[in-house]
């Protein structure tokens, strides 16, 4: 259910086929059957409603061949796909079937582009024609419509500086003149401060998340106006933006053509690029190796970019490091930057990495993963060795759920249950748990190195990544060190009221905070 919920809130087609409890009900309840006294024709499988765009239970098998029209449909509609689901009863499942030939005969189903209305581009320009501060917002949208020589082309002729969402990462290279890297809660100072002042924001192919906007909050100028290219009509719409309901690619080939002419003013250009010149020597100060008993997640993060090739792919999905790539980690190829942010599956890293390489096997895949998630998922490491498919999987260790102990932490809670520790009288505050995660990569047929500092840690990834083996490369790094700020806001409720001293402290600075969410309307 889960994996069905990232696909949805990803907008990505994927068909789940799960048997079903028997359809003609003969000894129910059967082995696995949860039963519901409202109702026999309630099954498991009906947890997948809420999260499919398309759910059916075939009870007689001549149910089939409308259901997989439907399926097919949503499967291949970029506005409305997401996860299908078609429940397959076992009974049904064994059952011979007279099919008609025409159910064989072979189809292609041709996914549309759909075209911006004439209308909608123009009451579009209109708007960007009085801008004098406008800022682009690329989402995954831009890369999965294959825009972003378009958007490269657009940025360049107009000047407009582009900022990035998780899934929009890579749209530009990261030292493109134009690009101001990632935007919102994990983003960099000069998307924000750019964001703080837009007049106009162009939102291409993106959903508008909480981490984005940051909470309603990175957009501050009173007057801002949105202009959104979105191939959903739903995503199109939000933040009471300019509906321009088209794929991505031909929404911003549309823009450029009739915006012919226009261009930022010089010294909005300029203060873009200092703005970004200032940030990118911050990351440079976070990727230096600093003399420390453990480095910080942003060192081992600089390694892995600075081993890693143009055509790489990195993986991840939950915890801390998702927030600190956005950030910090320099793509090059829109390709190269496969962060599963829409439902942040803990576990996701490995299966996904294994997806990525099969995809394409001609690109080496970094999966970075923290321990909380390895915990969640690491066998699919024996699927990959069983597979003959070679990833290096960078497992950051640092003994607990490092994200959820800083949120904890920011919120008055103190980082309640958040490390790997034994259990005491007064709590779980004794001593480490002796977890080797190492060990129990290896244990999965997995080749593993172990790396006690960053400089080891880059003669490891080389071997790594030079092997025809999957490899875990395997080092320990500080909880405690923080990557740097976004300056920006995510809005997460503090208690009202609390004997802690801490949350109450925290309850005052988020009633401060919370002022600055805006309705835009």
């Amino acid at each position: 259910v889960t994996g069905a919920a990232l696909a949805t809130v990803n907008r990505l087609p994927v068909l789940l086929l799960p048997g079903d409890v028997f359809a003609t009900r003969p000894a129910n309840p059967v082995l696995q059957e949860l039963e519901d006294a409202r109702s026999y024709d309630v099954s498991v499988n009906d947890c997948f409603k809420p999260v499919s765009k398309y759910w059916d239970r075939i009870n007689r098998p001549e149910q089939l061949p409308s259901a997989l029209m439907a399926a097919m449909r949503v499967l291949t509609d970029p506005a409305e796909t997401g996860a299908v689901t078609l429940a397959l009863p076992q009974d049904v499942q064994a059952e011979a079937y007279d099919w008609p030939d025409e159910l064989f005969a072979r189809r292609v189903w041709r996914i549309p582009r759909a075209l911006p209305e004439p209308a909608a581009l123009d009451e579009a320009c209109a708007i960007l024609q009085k801008a004098e501060r406008p800022l682009i917002v690329a989402g995954g949208g831009v890369i999965y419509s294959g825009a972003t020589d378009d958007l490269r082309a657009f940025a360049e002729r107009t000047g407009i500086p582009v900022a990035e969402t998780q899934a929009g990462k890579g749209a530009l290279p990261w030292d493109h003149e134009r690009s101001v890297g990632a935007i919102g809660a994990t983003g960099t100072t000069a998307a924000n401060a750019l964001a703080r002042e837009a007049d106009v924001v162009i939102g291409v192919g993106t959903r508008y998340s909480d981490f984005t906007t940051a909470s309603y909050s990175a957009f501050a100028n009173p007057d801002v106006r949105f202009v959104n290219i979105n191939v959903a009509r739903f995503d199109a719409a939000k933040l009471a933006g300019t509906m321009v309901v088209a794929d991505a690619r031909e929404g911003i080939r549309g823009l450029n053509a009739a915006l012919d002419g226009y261009a930022v003013p010089a010294a909005y250009k300029h203060e873009a690029t200092a703005l970004m010149t200032r940030w990118n020597a911050v990351v440079d100060e976070a990727y230096a190796v600093r003399d420390r008993p453990l480095p910080a997640q942003s060192e081992v993060i600089g390694a892995v970019n600075e081993v890693s090739g143009p055509r790489d792919v990195v993986v991840c999905a939950a915890g801390s490091m998702p927030g600190d790539l956005h950030k910090l980690w320099r793509a090059s190829d829109p390709k190269g930057y496969h962060v599963e942010y829409g439902y942040s599956c803990m576990g996701y890293e490995i299966a996904g990495g294994l997806g990525v390489k099969m995809a394409d096997p001609s690109r080496e895949v970094f999966v970075m993963v923290g321990d909380g998630s390895y915990l969640m998922m690491a066998q699919e490491l024996a699927t990959a060795v069983a597979e003959g498919v070679k990833l290096v999987v960078v497992l950051v260790q640092n003994h607990g759920y490092a994200s959820i102990g800083n949120l904890s932490e920011s919120v008055g809670a103190q980082r309640f249950g958040t490390r790997y520790r034994a259990r005491t009288g007064t709590g779980l505050d004794g001593d480490p748990l002796p977890v080797d995660l190492a060990a129990n990569a290896a244990s999965l047929g997995a080749d593993v190195l172990r790396a006690s500092g960053v400089k080891e840690l880059r003669e490891a990834l080389r071997r790594a990544r030079g092997s025809d083996r999957t490899t875990v490369v395997h080092i320990e790094t500080d909880p405690l060190a923080d990557a740097p700020g976004s300056e920006a806001w995510w809005d997460v409720p503090v208690a009202e009221v609390s004997a802690l001293d801490s949350t109450r402290e925290a309850r005052g600075r988020y009633e401060k905070e919370v002022w600055s969410r805006r309705r835009h309307l």
